[in-house]
């Protein structure tokens, strides 16, 4: 796999995160055509760069702030002009078909709806780091989060991968059979080298297999398709509008982003769960990502929380393959808690301080290891936007 730059030793990469208390992140394409990652920072120091472009298969390494907070996203179908400062041929306007930042290659602010977020609040300052996948603003592309735990760190902090690296795939073609087994050589291999998102047959991912590839092409309302398929004519009125067939590549806005009301964006006299409940659009998503945020109010069943700066490293990959996890509902369904205790952490830099949110995946861990100590939490309703 080609790194933009080369990867660095190991050596150097402890000694720089020793002296500049820098945690690495790997951001890496896996889909067949180039992509642009765009990166923002809310808080803390961010990376170099944040933007470039990725071909096929490449992969970027850069170092982030202990205490960094921002968000992750990828571009697609983008022409820069030379100096990476608007599209080709100096023309004004977007460079960007999806995931847009005021058409400049480096980006300086949050990217044009819709996306797929990956969203980072590092060692928040109450003893634990936060993160997610978030489906709030839209959808373009898959991605899944990893984290990386330091080489031989065998210590109660080291969690298992399969209760932290949460995937999200809502493209019929990225998705693969309800049988998807990808540790199925691990059983005759003792060094266990068949992995997948950084998991193996020890540790495997727990995926949502009720839906079959062929239902992801109708999962975004009609309404909130960024580009919906032109009707035909002739006197031709199909109805329902789904029976329509639907391009593959299918950015689907929220309904949030595409009207902007405040009963879809809880906001205003809907700025509380018991006031704002998921519409059509976060139920779907909800559906076919279920360990992706789908609306304001989803912290509980969508947010991950571990322990200090949450480990080693971090690598966001795009169009990973395989299927979408369901780590949260998995680790609650065997906690007692019957999926309505917050485990631990409060979201205190994040969201101004809205208490306890999220599953602190580490009590998870803690609680099936039998150690001693309960961890506590609050309920908290499910809400939404309403359409």
């Amino acid at each position: 796999m080609n790194r933009i730059p080369p990867y660095d030793p190991l050596p150097r990469i402890r000694g720089r995160q020793e002296k500049e208390e820098r945690i690495p992140i790997t951001i890496t394409n896996n889909c067949k055509e180039t992509i642009w990652p765009g990166i923002v920072t809310q808080a803390g120091k961010g990376p170099k760069s944040h933007g470039f472009e990725l071909k096929p298969g490449e992969s970027r390494d850069q170092t982030l702030d202990k205490h960094w907070q921002g968000r992750i996203w990828m571009r697609t179908n983008c022409t820069f002009n030379q100096g990476g400062t608007g599209p080709e041929n100096n023309q004004t306007g977007k460079a960007c078909g999806t995931g847009d930042c005021n058409g400049l290659l480096d980006c300086k602010a949050t990217g044009d709806l819709p996306v797929t977020l990956a969203e980072f609040t590092l060692d928040a300052g109450d003893g634990n780091t936060y993160y997610d996948i978030s489906l709030v603003d839209g959808y373009n592309i898959p991605l899944a989060i990893i984290r990386q735990q330091a080489p031989g760190n065998t210590g109660i902090d080291d969690i298992p991968p399969n209760l932290t690296n949460p995937s999200c795939i809502a493209t019929s073609s990225h998705l693969a059979p309800q049988d998807f087994s990808p540790y199925a050589d691990d059983t005759t291999n003792p060094h266990e080298e068949s992995r997948f998102l950084g998991t193996n047959s020890t540790s495997p991912l727990p995926f949502d297999r009720s839906l079959p590839p062929s239902s992801l092409l109708h999962w975004c309302p009609w309404d909130c398709q960024l580009h919906p398929p032109p009707k035909p004519g002739a006197d031709i009125y199909p109805y329902p509008d789904d029976a329509i067939p639907r391009p593959v590549f299918q950015p689907c806005l929220s309904a949030c982003a595409k009207w902007n009301r405040p009963e879809d964006c809880c906001a205003g006299k809907f700025a509380t769960p018991e006031k704002c409940a998921p519409g059509l659009y976060s139920r779907n998503a909800k559906r076919v990502c279920p360990d992706a945020y789908s609306y304001a109010f989803d912290d509980g069943q969508a947010t991950f929380v571990v322990p200090g700066g949450g480990g080693w490293g971090w690598e966001v990959v795009a169009c990973h393959g395989g299927r979408s996890t369901t780590i949260l509902r998995s680790a609650l369904a065997g906690t007692g808690d019957g999926g309505q205790v917050a485990l631990g952490g409060r979201r205190a830099k994040r969201d101004g301080g809205l208490g306890p949110v999220g599953v602190h995946v580490g009590e998870v861990w803690k609680r099936r290891g039998g150690l001693e100590g309960r961890a506590r939490g609050e309920s908290r309703a499910g809400g939404g936007e309403g359409e």
